[in-house]
This record gives structure tokens, sequence and C-alpha cells, in this order.
């Protein structure tokens, strides 16, 4: 059931409604309405997919227990150890699996060895990477005595499968979420206006900007070959906003339907495409992301290797970004993408930045003075967009070397081009609602005023109409349930 479908509204409202009018008189029944309509949303991909849900929560939530009442550091540390392996044996098993087995067998033909096709048919669950760090931080938190274990196993089992974020994240702290499924929730209105507008302003990102973008980039990187250089390069600045639309439009829609019901969910993106550095982009772009790494990834491998003082921190930043790599797909092309970002780390870690965290100091504002600072750092994302967005590392490099041997700055010439203009200044308009709306909710609070209600209404009506005209009929998956 995805977001962006007739069935996803047709059940929101069913569960808004049970929530509020028939469950609303204490937290454990609108805790109890919420887990089972996430296994009922979940369900909707393939029922089996919830079982293994449930085994994740049973391992974590037991994990967390054992850890906490071990009577020793020894136990702690097996207790930990044990369950950290139950999550990454089942993550393994589901994603990586197929590629460790395809790598070893083409390793093996290079020796002269072609064996049968060992390749198992596997199915990838949905969301499983984001529900997995969600309970690897859990207990992570427990052992490094940052939170004490939940033992109201609704409270922890909601946590984790929590619909709106179960599929594609944002990865939330049990420190931020669970201390929100203790208390009983109560309707508040501006809230609940709030979240509406997130949930439109997430439509027409997904499916105005990333709907209407996406079968261009398919275009242009399907078929490097056809276009010239200038084409090629519009094709992956488009695929830059497409992915944007698409996963920072995801993230609206899933904190839009959380505040309906009275629950937060952390921000993911401040304006990533206005960052001036590498470590500023990624302290906005995939936000819960980047602070999962920072705090679970990095800081651990930083203190092993501390001994090796900034030659350290580029080991840790550089196998972080390998884990990266790897957490958004298992192909080479994700690695080499990770090991990119890693490598594009060192002149700021050698000149002392960086160095308190991964992902550098948290940028309150955007400074526009710095326009070249800003260019030199969205070039360097688009490089490795490339990578991100290719079918293979073959297809990367063929997408390359259409960008170098034909280097071509003639007017591109495609079918639809008036089309994906119309899309390219919409996607301006987006840019431009919102950094104006920086400091609020979302980009169509800016108009909240009582003076501004037509202003707001008329705003309204026209996402709704481009909406409208730019939707496609087929409903199309968000990029991000890959992973």
């Amino acid at each position: 059931m995805l977001f962006n479908s007739v069935e996803f509204l047709v059940f929101l409202g069913f569960v808004f409604g049970f929530y509020w009018f028939l469950f609303s008189k204490s937290k454990d029944l609108q805790n109890g309405i919420l887990v089972l309509s996430s296994f009922i949303f979940y369900s909707f991909w393939d029922w089996r997919f919830s079982a293994l849900l449930l085994l994740s929560v049973f391992i974590n939530y037991f994990g967390g227990l054992f850890i906490e009442e071990a009577g020793d550091q020894k136990k702690k540390y097996w207790a930990l150890l044990i369950t950290v392996i139950l999550n990454l044996g089942i993550l393994i098993y589901f994603k990586y699996f197929n590629f460790f087995i395809d790598s070893f067998a083409t390793l093996l033909s290079y020796f002269g060895y072609h064996g049968e096709n060992w390749v198992l048919s596997i199915v990838l669950p949905i969301g499983i990477s984001f529900y997995t760090f969600h309970g690897l931080s859990y207990i992570l938190d427990i052992y490094y005595s940052r939170i004490r274990t939940n033992r109201n196993i609704l409270e922890y089992t909601l946590f984790v499968s929590y619909f709106p974020l179960l599929v594609a994240g944002p990865i939330e702290r049990a420190t931020h979420l669970l201390p929100q499924l203790k208390n009983k929730r109560i309707f508040n209105y501006q809230q609940g206006i709030q979240g509406l507008e997130l949930i439109l302003w997430g439509f027409f990102k997904k499916l105005v900007i990333a709907d209407t973008l996406a079968p261009f980039v398919a275009e242009f990187f399907n078929n490097p070959g056809n276009y010239n250089s200038a084409t090629l390069i519009l094709g992956v600045i488009a695929f830059a906003f497409q992915v944007y639309g698409d996963f920072s439009g995801y993230t609206d829609i899933a904190r839009g339907v959380s505040k309906l019901f009275g629950i937060e969910l952390l921000v993911n993106f401040r304006y990533p495409y206005f960052s001036r550095s590498i470590p500023e982009f990624w302290s906005r772009w995939h936000m819960s992301l980047s602070s999962w790494l920072n705090d679970y990834v990095f800081m651990p491998i930083a203190l092993r290797f501390r001994g090796f003082g900034r030659h350290g921190i580029f080991i840790a930043v550089f196998l972080t970004f390998l884990i990266s790599g790897f957490w958004h797909g298992a192909a080479w092309h994700f690695v080499i993408w990770g090991a990119y970002h890693g490598i594009l780390y060192i002149p700021f870690i050698y000149r002392g930045k960086g160095l308190k965290s991964m992902f550098g100091a948290k940028q309150k504002g955007i400074d526009f003075k710095d326009y070249s600072a800003i260019t030199v750092t969205f070039i360097f994302v688009l490089i490795g967009y490339v990578l991100f967005r290719a079918d293979s590392l073959r297809s990367a490099l063929n997408y390359y070397s259409g960008i170098i041997l034909d280097f071509s700055f003639q007017l591109p010439s495609f079918e639809g081009k008036i089309r994906f203009l119309i899309t390219m200044v919409l996607v301006l308009i987006m840019l431009i609602l919102e950094v104006i709306g920086f400091h609020h909710t979302n980009p169509i609070s800016i108009f909240s005023s009582p003076k501004l209600r037509l202003v707001r209404w008329a705003l309204y009506a026209f996402i709704l109409f481009l909406i409208g005209v730019f939707m496609n009929t087929n409903v199309s998956s968000f990029i991000y349930f890959q992973f």
C-alpha cells in the first residue's frame, strides 16, 4: 500500500476515525489501534513480511531485557553481540546473500571455474533496513546506558512497526519516539492542520516533481549513447530533484500523517542542495540516517582508531561511508558511491574540520553569499548521483563516458522537452517556497496568518490542480523502498 494511492487515503481515513473516536480513551487503546493498523499496512505487500517484522520486534525487545538484566559487563556484551548478530543475520540473508554469492561466483570465474547459478529466489522485505536500524539503535542505547528498557511490549512494538515510518523512515530514536507513546494523545486542531499541509506538500513533491521527472531520468540513464553532454548533465540534475522530491516528499507525508495522530517524527531534510561542503550536505540530507551512522558506526570506529590521529578519523569516515553505500543497496555501484563520499571528506579531515562529528555542525540557516561553495558542493553531489542512479557499475561508466566523450553543450533535444522545462520551473518554485519557509513547519504555513487565508486556500487549490494535471494514472513506488 503506497502513500500516493487511493487505498492508502481510504485506509488512513478509517484509522484516523477509529483512533480518535473509538480508541481515544487511553494511550494503550491508541497504541493498540496503531499497532494493528501498522501490521495491516505492512501485510498489504506480503503477509509473510509481518511475521518477519514481528520476529524483529521480539528479538530486540527480549534482547534489551537480557542486556539490562545481565549481571556483569561480560554478560551484557555477549547479550548485545548475540542480539546484533541476529539482527544483522536476518538483514544480510534477505538483502545481501545473493550479492555475496554472485560476487563470489564472479571472482571464481576469473580463475576458470564456472559453477551453476547459486543465486536464490529471495524476496526483499520492504523497509527491512529501516526497522532493523530502529531495533539496533534501541539495544545499543540500552547497552551504553542511554535509556532504560521499555517493558511495555505494546509501546515497543509500535516504536518499531509504526506505519508512517515503517518502510522508508525517518529512522527514529527510542529517546525521541518512545516517550511520546507513553502518554495519551489529545487531538490538537493546529497540529492536525499542519499535518494535512505537510501531506499536501509531500504529494506535490512526489506526484508533480519526482514522478514527472522520473521518465525523463530513466530515458537518459537507460540510453546515454543517444544524448549529448548537455542532455546527460541535465539528466543527472533532474535526478537530483527527482530523488529529493521522492524521498523528502515521502518524509513530509510520513510526518504529516503522524501529526494527525498527535505524534512528532524527526525532520529528515534541511535544504541539502544549499550546502557549502560535503559534511554539511550530509548534515542536511537524510538526517536521521546521518545521525544514526555518526552515533553507532563512526564514533565507535573513531574511538578504536583514535591512536592514529587524523588518519584514524579518515579510516572511520571511509568505513562508515562504505557501510552507508552498502546499506543503500547490495551492488558495487552503491559501495563505490559510498567510498566516493568518504574520499571527499579527506580535505575537511586534514584541515581539521568535521572531527567532533562525522557530519559537521548542524547549520541553522543558508548562507547564499557563499554561492561558489554551494555550487561546487552540488557538482560533487551530482557526480556521485550517477553511481547512485545507475543500474550497475557498467551503466554508470557508460553515463560518465557519454558526458566526457561527447563534450557538447548544444541545446538538448528530446521528446517532451516542454513538459520537462515546466517541471523544472516548478522545482524552482518549490525551492523558493521552502527557503522562504525555513522557520515554518512547512512552506504552506508561511500563509498561516488569518489575513492571508485567501492566499493559503488559493495555494491549496493550485497544488491540487497541479497534482491533478501532472499525476500519472499508474501509482509509482518510492525510490527508497528498495533500501
